[in-house]
């Protein structure tokens, strides 16, 4: 039995439709981010989950109990649900274990004693109990957040944008580690990012919102790799669009040549379509009979990036190959892999 499932939800906040019939499921154990451009809808549908926001059609399950539907509505404190915020939402007077420990129903001093060193541990904030949230990091600060959130032994954990106040050099490494929690505790968590590298590095599962509406869920090579449509493709990185026409099964006519897909093609043959390719998925060569000219370079560490003009379009290319300079020809191929065609 799925942890959550979301099921046809719409909501408006003041007069105007926010969420537009979202269908979502979150297995035990997984791990979903809600990734999207501001006022898409994806806080808005985190505090429907948590009983914050009310919705006008479709029902939220979690285990299969339904929490608010057309005949149901389940109080905030009642659903299993724990919340780690971007701006921590500690409790400034109370010190570390009292935060911690704060809401925790368990009865005897020596239970809560044992709760407290145990998330005191996972979270490697070991000694650390007496102080005050002022008296540490903005990193140790949230970790205090996701020990309370955990003491609570929720069914689902929703975290809003939680990396987003923590300095960059310290995100990825905190975003593995509380990952690495969660997945320990089998622990389904739905987390809400406009970051696509933070959802790329923390999440399962990802649900790219436009608008309302959930434009494409999967995992994140296949959103990636097998976009349904330009928005999803541009969204999660660079694109480049070649017109193109189906000339067999695997096979496409285009200004750079002809390219072979290693899966059969959704197209019929005559088809005109557009083809997209990632910068990584195109090679470029020197040479003096190329058809493309390099018009722009950037130095990226272990790769470069280049503009390359050919016909009428700019490609964005990135290549391991550094010693190609401004101005020169070049020619274009591709790697190989199964094309997908918009």
């Amino acid at each position: 039995m799925a942890t959550l499932q979301v099921n046809n939800v719409h909501s408006s906040y003041q007069n105007n439709v926010v969420l537009k019939g979202l269908d979502l499921t979150v297995e035990k154990g997984e791990i979903v981010a809600l990734l999207g451009p501001s006022g898409c809808g994806k806080t808005t549908l985190l505090r429907a989950i948590a009983g914050l926001q009310s919705i006008s059609a479709g029902e939220i399950r979690i285990n299969g109990k339904a929490v608010v539907s057309d005949k149901e509505f389940i109080a905030s404190e009642k659903r299993g649900i724990g919340m780690i915020f971007q701006d921590y939402a500690l409790f400034p007077h109370l010190t570390v274990a009292e935060n911690i420990l704060f809401g925790v129903k368990l009865a005897g001093k020596t239970n809560k004693a044992a709760k407290l060193d145990n998330m005191l541990a996972l979270v490697k904030l070991d000694g650390l109990g007496g102080r005050y949230p002022h008296e540490l990091s903005g990193g140790q600060q949230q970790r205090v957040s996701i020990a309370r959130a955990l003491a609570y032994e929720p069914e689902v954990l929703l975290l809003d944008e939680p990396f987003s106040n923590i300095d960059a050099k310290v995100r990825r490494e905190m975003m593995l580690e509380i990952r690495n929690i969660l997945k320990s505790h089998n622990i389904s968590a739905v987390f809400v990012t406009h970051s696509k590298d933070e959802a790329f590095v923390f999440a399962d599962k990802l649900a790219l919102f436009n608008q309302g509406k959930i434009a494409q869920c999967g995992d994140a090579e296949c959103l990636y790799l097998r976009p349904q449509d330009k928005y999803v493709a541009d969204f999660l990185g660079a694109s480049n669009y070649l017109e193109a026409t189906v000339i067999a099964a695997k096979r496409v006519s285009t200004l750079i040549g002809d390219i072979d897909s290693e899966q059969q093609l959704k197209a019929e043959i005559g088809s005109d379509v557009e083809l997209l390719l990632r910068p990584q998925q195109l090679q470029i060569a020197s040479s003096e009979s190329g058809t493309g000219e390099v018009i722009e370079r950037r130095f990226l560490g272990s790769i470069c990036q280049y503009l390359v003009s050919i016909g009428n379009k700019t490609l964005d290319i990135h290549s391991e190959y550094l010693d190609i300079k401004i101005g020169e020809k070049v020619a274009i191929t591709t790697t190989p892999h199964s094309l997908v065609l918009l």
